[in-house]
């Protein structure tokens, strides 16, 4: 097995990383599911995985910690002998008008989707595996400008400012680097606080009329990952069925 290729998912827990963790595992991929702090949610992920016959493991790490996410690679590297892909899925969402908005909720925000994205940037740009991958997560709203939702844009643009530099810096190792760019997904994170007409009006935005599914973006992450996505670099995907 010492050719199996290993992927790092944070936020491997719930939502659209849970998604991403059982995807690669079902495509071969060794996962290590990264969560903060559903212990027995990430241990059920790992379950699942290892019940279909994969391998994987879960490591506890905030990936605004350095420490931890080294830690984290570096119970990779132990388990299963290196890193390939590394998708960081671990997000926070704030919601309030820019006028409204409390200080400490854009400073949490801030530390979990910029921070937290940099460090792990930071840690995969080291440790991937030439010819790997290493993907980010952002969001469509970006584009759509979107009431209420400006700390999270304000992230999620420095997100993907710095995904586009790393795959620039990366030249030479044969190593993409790519944003993904979700638009409306029926996720926990998403359909919390939000009543039934406002789901519903969501779900009508795109041309295909319904909300994604974190299996919708986790192929899109596999795609990335696998040798045919390999000539996409650089780049953020808006995976969100059409909207504009």
């Amino acid at each position: 097995m010492s050719d199996q290729r290993v992927a790092v998912v944070t936020g491997g827990s719930r939502g659209i990383g849970r998604a991403v963790a059982t995807t690669l595992a079902a495509r071969g991929f060794a996962v290590v599911v990264g969560y903060q702090g559903a212990a027995s949610a990430a241990a059920e992920v790992v379950d699942a995985v290892t019940s279909a016959g994969g391998r994987a493991i879960a490591v506890q790490a905030d990936v605004a910690d350095e420490n931890a996410v080294a830690a984290m690679f570096e119970a990779a590297d132990k388990e299963f002998g290196g890193v390939d892909v590394v998708v960081n899925s671990a997000g926070r969402l704030s919601l309030s008008p820019i006028a409204e908005l409390d200080l400490d909720d854009l400073d949490a925000l801030h530390r979990t989707n910029i921070r937290g994205t940099f460090v792990m940037a930071r840690e995969a740009a080291r440790r991937v595996r030439d010819g790997g991958t290493i993907i980010t997560m952002s969001t469509s709203v970006v584009g759509l400008q979107l009431p209420t939702y400006g700390a999270y844009v304000a992230s999620k643009g420095a997100v993907e400012a710095m995904t586009l530099v790393l795959a620039r810096e990366l030249r030479g190792r044969q190593i993409t680097v790519n944003a993904v760019a979700p638009g409306p997904t029926a996720t926990e994170l998403f359909l919390d606080g939000k009543d039934e007409a406002t789901i519903e009006r969501m779900a009508k935005q795109p041309p295909l009329e319904r909300l994604g599914t974190p299996e919708d973006i986790a192929e899109v992450v596999a795609f990335l990952a696998s040798p045919a996505g390999h000539w996409i670099n650089g780049q953020v995907v808006r995976a969100n069925g059409g909207i504009v």
